[in-house]
């Protein structure tokens, strides 16, 4: 008896999700031969797309769930996360945009860690983490995942996440500012950047046992971490992390 003949579905990738492809299929019909009843979330994940980086599947014209099941002929436009304008007409693939975007980093985004919390935003990270202790934490926090790990992103309870390009953290910072339209959100020196806690003046002799001689001669504000008690002061080094924060606030 003659094995059953496979099937084959057409995907085409749009804008980004191009970065997850082999460089002969990018901004190309990805053609995919299956056999049975797979789901489009199964296939797009074969190709190599994870899907917490999608937000709209057309399959013939028509937007379907990550549930559809594929059929012969198909042809499947992908589409990736969309943050500047609504498309509640269609079937959305994850849940609405965060009001406030918060994060979860992989062990390789440490200095893009340290640079989101100089510009305000909540981002977790520690360099223990492991990937199924990242999940389950932005699941139970509803935060949003920033990996170098583009698999990490493939796990089943990830919701929310981004694949950064750049391996440079100037760059990375400025992408991830891009990717989820967080101009507006910037507040600058709210969080401490060694542990992510929330930073609040403090009184001067409150915290005298933690300088040294000249910065006790030279500055009078102050502010401490809540969480881990670091002292910040507005030092020779300031105006230029001001500066580096002007250059992207609105």
């Amino acid at each position: 008896m003659s094995q059953q003949a496979a099937n084959t579905a057409y995907f085409r990738f749009y804008e980004e999700l191009n970065d997850f492809l082999h460089h002969r299929h990018r901004k190309q019909v990805v053609p995919y031969q299956f056999k049975g009843r797979p789901s489009v979330k199964h296939a797009i994940e074969s190709i190599g797309v994870p899907h917490p980086e999608i937000d709209l599947i057309l399959v013939n014209g028509e937007s379907v769930s990550f549930q559809y099941h594929l059929k012969d002929q198909d042809r499947v436009s992908v589409y990736p996360v969309f943050e500047s304008f609504d498309i509640s007409p269609v079937i959305r693939l994850r849940p609405k945009p965060l009001r406030r975007s918060t994060f979860i980093l992989d062990v390789h985004l440490g200095k893009l860690a340290r640079r989101l919390r100089l510009f305000g935003f909540d981002a977790l990270y520690r360099n223990d983490y492991d990937d199924p202790e990242i999940v389950h934490i932005a699941a139970d926090e509803n935060r949003i995942i920033l990996t170098r790990d583009r698999y990490l992103l493939q796990a089943k309870a990830v919701e929310r996440g981004y694949w950064v390009r750049s391996d440079h953290d100037e760059s990375q910072l400025e992408e991830v500012l891009r990717r989820f339209d967080l101009f507006s959100q910037i507040i600058p020196f709210k969080r401490c950047i060694l542990c992510n806690g929330l930073i609040e003046r403090t009184a001067k002799e409150d915290v005298l046992p933690q300088l040294e001689l000249k910065t006790i001669l030279y500055y009078n504000t102050f502010f401490r971490c809540q969480h881990c008690g670091q002292v910040y002061w507005q030092g020779s080094h300031f105006e230029k992390l001001r500066a580096k924060i002007e250059k992207f606030a609105d």
